[in-house]
C-alpha cells in the first residue's frame, strides 16, 4: 500500500492540529519535526513494539487502530489501551528509561503511522520553547489527568458504564475491532461484554 504525497500532506495537517490542542507550535518548529518523520504503513496483526524491546521510535497513528498488551504468565493477554487514529502511540518509560517495554503495540487493522526517532524528537523539544510548552501540556492532560480518570474509572464504575463512556469517546470503536479486544480493555470477559451490549439495547 502506497502513501500518495496527498496523504502525506493530509497526515501532516492532522499531526499539526493535534500538537497545537495542547500548545501552538510555531511553523519552524513543525518543520523540525516534519524533517523527523518517516511514514510506515503496517498491516493487520503487526507489532510495532514487542514486549521487551526497547522503544526507540514515538509514533503518530494516522489511520487504523492499535492496542497495548501485556502477557501474563498464564498464557493471557490483557489490553492496556487502546488507540485510534490521530493519536501518540509508544512505551514512554520505555522511551524515556532505554529499558525494555512492558507491552506490545499490535495493530487491530491496516493502518500508516508517522514514525519519530524519540531522541531526536526529545532533543527538539527541549531546543524549542514551544515544543516545551506542548510536551509539559501533553504530559499534564494524557499521563495525569486521563490516567488518573482511567484509574478511577475501573475502581468506581461497572463494567456497563466503562463501556459506555468508551462508546462517547470512540463511537464506532465496535465496528472497528473485535469484541473481544473491548472485552479485554473493560478487563471483563466478550460473555459479559455482549450480556451489557444486550441490556443496553432493550
Amino acid at each position: 500500500m502506497s502513501i500518495t504525497d496527498e496523504d502525506k500532506l493530509i497526515y501532516f495537517d492532522n499531526l499539526k492540529n493535534y500538537l497545537s490542542k495542547y500548545a501552538v507550535i510555531s511553523s519552524t518548529s513543525f518543520e523540525l519535526i516534519k524533517s523527523l518523520v518517516r511514514f510506515q504503513h503496517f498491516n493487520k496483526n503487526e507489532m510495532l513494539i514487542a514486549e521487551g524491546d526497547i522503544a526507540r521510535n514515538i509514533y503518530f497513528l494516522s489511520s487504523g487502530v492499535i492496542r497495548a498488551y501485556s502477557s501474563g504468565q498464564d498464557g493471557h493477554t490483557y489490553n492496556k489501551n487502546l488507540f485510534l487514529k490521530n493519536r501518540m502511540v509508544g512505551s514512554m518509560v520505555s522511551s524515556l528509561l532505554q529499558q525494555p517495554s512492558k507491552f506490545t503495540l499490535q495493530a487491530l487493522e491496516d493502518g500508516v503511522v508517522l514514525s519519530m526517532s524519540f531522541i531526536k524528537f526529545k532533543q527538539l523539544i527541549n531546543e524549542n520553547e514551544d515544543l516545551k510548552n506542548y510536551y509539559i501540556s501533553y504530559l499534564e492532560k494524557e499521563w495525569i489527568i486521563e490516567k488518573e480518570e482511567r484509574e478511577v474509572s475501573l475502581v468506581m464504575d461497572n463494567a456497563s458504564v466503562r463501556y459506555q463512556k468508551l462508546l462517547a469517546a470512540h463511537s464506532a470503536i465496535d465496528q472497528q475491532i473485535s469484541l473481544l479486544h473491548i472485552a479485554s480493555h473493560l478487563g471483563i470477559t466478550p460473555t459479559q461484554l455482549s450480556r451489557i451490549r444486550k441490556d443496553l439495547k432493550e
